[in-house]
């Protein structure tokens, strides 16, 4: 059970602190640095360690703070952190990891930097294994964004810093960020540079501006088991919800969580404070059994709604990694910064009834047991 400190005022928008029940680095002489991804899959843990260009793969969760993992990608060795290996893009180097997906036999990863995104056919049992397919490039070795460089027209083919992939097994969505859209593929790509079969966010595949109706700056896209849709648009402080995924090609989101409007971008909604309806850089979210995280970077906390929003502006009911909902994140007023505290939140997952999130800004990865009807 979770351990809880009650926190005054409940009026003032405070909340009960959850403890997390362990905090977890990687390998103790290989940690990870300022890692943006976490997948939890068929007992598995999958961690994106961004700024070392590698992936890290547990086969089953850690115990402990400090384990090594069974296999890394994207390096030659296990020890590695260059981008792309040191040498040329290929089908075994990374740059900048951010996204991933695994239903446990399949692995698709965001290679952010590179402007695509890989496909392992099958789970990676060993170091430095290849993808197989790649989607955003003509083949393994190109990596500019839009495939011809900066200022370069978008296509159903082409992708720019897409930093988020989720897939229910059968489709695949892409936050394709730099080109401020989402690619819609009908089933997960067999062959390489497959276009997309929709877009979300924009009239057509060339179209490269953005009006408020739509996501901004698209990081993280999120499909629930009941197919409620979820795009984290980071630059608007906000995140987009449809209540049926496939409304999302032609309406716009039924419900706003962070502002009271398309038309608001407001950090923190021009508070001086974070508040329960607020957000600041927000990157990612987590639907499980009809209730929604959010990781609220910006403000150095993870929100939890028991229901996922219908409406906009909804306040959070809950929050892990700070002391209450009002609390700046890196200001004295938490006092002693202690492991409790999370720094710059980029990611989450769940396994069972633990929740998994990727703090990014202290280098690890915290679990916390959530009550089942929290």
């Amino acid at each position: 059970m979770t351990e809880t400190i009650n926190i005054r005022d409940k009026n003032r928008g405070l909340a009960p602190e959850k403890k997390a029940s362990l905090f977890f680095y990687g390998d103790e002489g290989n940690p990870f640095l300022a890692p943006r991804g976490v997948h939890a899959v068929a007992g598995k843990l999958i961690v994106a360690d961004t700024a070392q260009n590698r992936i890290f793969i547990w086969n089953k969760m850690p115990s402990s703070s400090y384990q090594g993992p069974d296999i890394v990608l994207g390096q030659l060795q296990a020890t590695d952190t260059q981008r792309n290996a040191g040498g040329e893009t290929d089908a075994a180097s990374l740059l900048y990891p951010s996204g991933i997906w695994s239903d446990g036999n399949k692995l698709i990863v965001a290679d952010a930097w590179n402007h695509r995104v890989l496909i392992w056919n099958n789970f990676p049992t060993k170091n430095g294994q290849p993808a197989d397919v790649v989607i955003g490039q003509p083949d393994m070795h190109h990596c500019l964004p839009n495939l011809h460089g900066v200022g370069s027209a978008a296509s159903a083919q082409n992708l720019y810093w897409c930093y988020g992939v989720w897939s229910d097994g059968v489709h695949l969505w892409i936050a394709d960020t730099g080109n401020r859209r989402v690619l819609f593929y009908e089933n997960i790509p067999t062959k390489n540079y497959q276009a997309a079969d929709k877009v979300i966010g924009k009239n057509n595949f060339e179209d490269k501006d953005y009006e408020s109706e739509n996501a901004v700056w698209p990081y993280s896209v999120k499909v629930s088991e009941d197919g409620v849709l979820a795009i984290s648009d980071t630059q608007y402080y906000r995140v987009l919800l449809w209540g049926n995924w496939r409304d999302a090609f032609s309406n716009k989101a039924s419900a706003i969580i962070g502002q009271p409007d398309l038309n608001s971008c407001g950090q923190n909604q021009y508070s001086l404070r974070p508040k329960a309806n607020t957000l600041n850089w927000c990157y990612d979210t987590l639907m499980k059994k009809g209730s929604l995280y959010l990781a609220d970077t910006g403000n150095s906390r993870v929100l939890f709604f028991k229901k996922i929003p219908t409406e906009n502006n909804q306040a959070a009911d809950n929050l892990f990694g700070n002391i209450h909902f009002e609390a700046i994140g890196e200001h004295l007023e938490v006092g002693k910064q202690d492991n409790e505290r999370l720094y710059w939140p980029f990611a989450l997952t769940m396994t069972d009834d633990i929740l998994i999130v990727a703090d990014t800004g202290n280098h690890r990865i915290v679990f916390y047991e959530t009550e089942k009807n929290e």
